[in-house]
């Protein structure tokens, strides 16, 4: 039986800009997984869920192909994974068989609410994964980013693909998202096997080490969002406000190479106040595009750190979910998180997630 396990993320900076091709964001992988078992069978196969245990999926084999008994299933993301990790054994030569899947997530809270910690992404890098090490493929970060990208672009159709790097790839990350349009007409033109072998337009991976001092506080304002759905409704207004949106890129990338520098040159007093800076952005691109980023609750959170000595904004795609603080560990964080709870936001005790295979 094979078992592996992939992170969920969050954003720290870099939101809506990274969507469009070579704008950078910063993310981190967290302490909080998607685990996935594939075990051999012999005459069918099964996708389980513990998230959806009434929704099993039984699928025969019919050649190379996986014949389903039923198609109205909420597996969409982990079926597109199964389909380019076989596609990529196949394009080797491997024979087809048999499994069981079982998928089990710790992403959600215990009543089924989605943090906003990526699981759809999660869950396609561990299907994935396991599938290459089940049929005994060549992986990489690389190739597994690649394989992934492309499984969980077939299924959301936008995005940047920075949470499926964070899942890879583990740690702090500096992300630029790949030129989308050339995917499209390059998997018309490229077998996948050379397409996960040659470098993708803009795409760049930075592994970040945080300054000692940095303590990353995450807040849950328990209230789930669509980023699809939120990353749509900007789209729609960009079109409209073309120089205010273009703007916003210019200065989003800007701040977030200052940013990176900060990193680099670990400060953590750069890092803050180019975290209080790109706030700024988002909350501008807000009212320029007529979309809640910044709720009331996300506002409270994030004025609650700043009073608290902490550089504060929204986290991914804003509308509820989760709000990060990066604050220096001299200060006590004890009277903040009293603060947030009285206020009906839940901290997480999640940490960052380094991935060492």
């Amino acid at each position: 039986m094979i078992t592996v396990k992939a992170p969920g993320k969050l954003y720290i900076a870099g939101e809506y800009a990274v969507v469009e091709t070579g704008y950078p964001a910063i993310l981190v992988a967290l302490n909080q997984f998607v685990t996935v078992t594939v075990e051999e069978s012999n005459d069918y196969g099964t996708i389980n869920s513990q998230q959806y245990k009434e929704n099993s999926l039984y699928w025969k084999r019919e050649g190379n192909n996986m014949v389903f008994d039923n198609r109205d299933n909420p597996f969409h993301y982990i079926l597109s994974a199964v389909h380019l990790a076989e596609s990529y054994a196949q394009s080797l030569n491997k024979t087809m068989k048999c499994y069981h899947l079982n998928i089990d997530s710790d992403l959600d809270s215990p009543d089924g609410k989605k943090y906003g910690l990526g699981s759809s992404a999660a869950v396609t890098v561990a299907t994935v994964k396991a599938l290459c090490r089940f049929y005994d493929l060549p992986i990489t970060n690389d190739i597994l980013f690649k394989l992934s990208a492309i499984a969980h672009l077939d299924i959301q159709g936008n995005g940047s693909l920075g949470d499926i790097a964070a899942s890879v790839y583990g740690g702090w990350i500096a992300y630029r998202s790949f030129d989308r349009e050339w995917l499209k007409k390059a998997r018309n033109t490229f077998t996948l096997n050379k397409l996960i072998s040659i470098e993708w337009p803009q795409l760049n991976i930075e592994l970040l080490t945080p300054p000692e001092n940095l303590e990353l506080l995450i807040g849950w304002t328990g209230s789930p969002a669509s980023t699809s759905h939120l990353v749509d409704a900007v789209g729609l207004e960009k079109a409209e406000k073309r120089s205010s949106y273009q703007e916003f890129l210019d200065l989003s990338k800007n701040c977030l190479f200052k940013m990176i520098d900060g990193f680099h040159n670990h400060s953590i007093e750069i890092i803050q106040k180019e975290i209080r800076i790109n706030r700024e952005l988002l909350q501008h691109l807000g009212k320029i595009s007529n979309v809640e980023i910044e709720t009331p609750l996300l506002q409270k959170l994030c004025e609650t750190a700043e009073n608290a000595n902490g550089a504060a904004k929204t986290s991914g795609a804003g509308g509820g979910d989760c709000g990060i603080v990066v604050i220096n560990k001299k200060y006590a964080t004890s009277s903040l998180i009293k603060e947030w709870k009285k206020n009906g936001i839940c901290p997480l005790n999640l940490h960052v997630h380094q991935i060492n295979d």
